[in-house]
């Protein structure tokens, strides 16, 4: 179960996804008051840091794709997206969702239009981020297929799936 670094990926994030699983049982079991504003600061600040890893991401792509594969300045991008990714994205995504879900349990919101709709975009953006995910392994083995215009235009997606979700969320229209 060990790799070069350490334990394989796959365990360190199952053991990560166990102990977050943890506290918020815990914390749903305590129910402290005040526990729903801290809970949505919380979710506030994962939805930021997501925000700004997906909207760095595709930069550091369009800026990969103009290096030379094997340079000195690919292996420094790779190693950044794949920090980035691991260490701020994907930890920042799992935590959205997590107190995302429990704030529209304990809001009991889940019958509601807006929320449907909102479910929906950050569905895209997920599904987004996995794209994102197969493009920095393919950068990691030098089999990029995108250009840089590919990945400019890419970079507005979670923009525009982001003020959709902030409008839903801050207007509630239906």
């Amino acid at each position: 179960m060990a790799t070069r670094g350490g334990l394989h990926p796959a365990f360190r994030a199952l053991i990560a996804l166990l102990v977050v699983a943890g506290l918020v049982a815990a914390l749903i079991w305590w129910s402290p008051p005040g526990l729903y504003a801290w809970v949505k600061a919380f979710h506030i600040i994962a939805v930021m840091s997501w925000m700004a890893g997906m909207l760095y991401l595709p930069r550091l792509f369009v800026y990969h794709t103009t290096s030379e594969p094997g340079s000195t300045q690919s292996e420094t991008f790779k190693v950044m997206e794949r920090r980035l990714l691991r260490a701020i994205i994907n930890p920042a995504m799992v935590a959205s969702w997590v107190l995302g879900l429990w704030l529209a349990w304990d809001g009991s919101w889940f019958g509601a239009g807006w929320l449907n709709a909102k479910l929906a975009l950050v569905v895209a953006l997920s599904a987004i981020h996995g794209f994102y995910a197969r493009c920095v392994r393919e950068f990691a083995t030098d089999r990029n297929r995108h250009s840089q215009q590919f990945y400019r235009v890419l970079n507005e997606i979670p923009t525009i799936l982001m003020i959709g979700i902030v409008i839903l969320a801050v207007v509630r229209p239906f």
